[in-house]
């Protein structure tokens, strides 16, 4: 069975940092490509960031260009996304996705992060 756990979320201050953990289990973890997404209130669910099997590829929201970076260990199943230079916009759910076509689509239980001004 297929499980994404989140951590490392919280409150922050502008300008400070948060590093999200993501762990997966129950699927062959190293031949996925995996996402981070996140909903702020009243706004739709948006991707964050992709990260393909191996790190060769790797896109950003514009919005969090040149401020976060995700990253991967697929040594330890983890998907990590390093988040600089917060603002308050960055406040939102973030959630780990794991899209494994046709064997379903999996989400974390998103872990809030909160940036106050």
């Amino acid at each position: 069975q297929v499980h994404l756990v989140e951590s490392g979320g919280g409150l922050v201050h502008a300008g400070g940092s948060l590093r999200l953990s993501c762990a997966a289990s129950g699927f062959n973890f190293e031949i996925w490509a995996m996402r981070w997404y996140r909903q702020a209130p009243g706004k739709e669910r948006e991707l964050v960031a992709r990260i393909s099997p191996y790190a060769h590829m790797i896109k950003y929201a514009d919005s969090v260009k040149g401020r976060f970076t995700i990253s991967r260990d697929n040594a330890e199943n983890m998907v990590y996304l390093q988040m600089d230079s917060l603002q308050p916009e960055d406040t939102a759910v973030y959630y780990c996705n794991a899209d494994l076509q046709h064997m379903g689509t999996y989400w974390g239980q998103g872990i809030q992060v909160t940036v106050s001004s």
